[in-house]
């Protein structure tokens, strides 16, 4: 039962769909990087994973409907495909987040910088809207962050921004057989 369950074309399109989410991530975040700009600090209204996931996903989801499974796709079969992706997707470019950290320490040492300025050059009215003693706590735990911190955030992250757009295209793409 559990070897027919991962064999299902569902399963093996989704994997393979998320991993080349991952390693996109993982050279978008490089790039990123590089530029100066440091990845995690991007307003997560404008992050690239909300333009890549919902690229693939869609691809992904119609590739199965329409190859495998004769044009039936059932809501629970969206979202379980797409679950299936974002894993993949968070686990190839949590990867790869440890590996480049391990490699590149100043990847955390940026962020810890760039952060920290950031933070401290917030407007007053923002200030007193998040709340002075919450500022304070973020920059005092800010030290201790490593590599693993930010993998993880960025799994967690990955989860969140593909979940709305998971249940939207799993809506748009699902097609039930006609009753007879």
């Amino acid at each position: 039962m559990l070897k027919r369950f991962f064999t299902t074309s569902l399963m093996k399109v989704s994997l393979r769909y998320g991993a080349i989410a991952g390693v996109m991530c993982i050279g978008l975040v490089l790039s990123l990087f590089y530029m100066g700009k440091h990845p995690f600090l991007v307003n997560p209204f404008l992050d690239f994973r909300v333009f890549v996931f919902s690229v693939l996903l869609f691809f992904s989801l119609k590739e199965v409907r329409d190859f495998y499974q004769d044009g039936i796709l059932h809501f629970w079969q969206g979202m379980g495909g797409c679950i299936l992706f974002l894993s993949a997707s968070a686990a190839v470019s949590a990867s790869g987040i440890l590996v480049f950290g391990s490699l590149q320490p100043a990847f955390v040492s940026d962020y810890i910088t760039q952060f920290t300025d950031q933070i401290r050059n917030l407007p007053d009215e923002t200030v007193q809207r998040i709340g002075k003693d919450v500022i304070e706590r973020n920059l005092l735990a800010l030290p201790g962050t490593n590599i693993r911190n930010l993998a993880s955030l960025y799994a967690w992250q990955t989860f969140q921004i593909g979940l709305f757009i998971s249940i939207i295209i799993s809506v748009i793409l699902r097609r039930q057989p006609k009753p007879l």
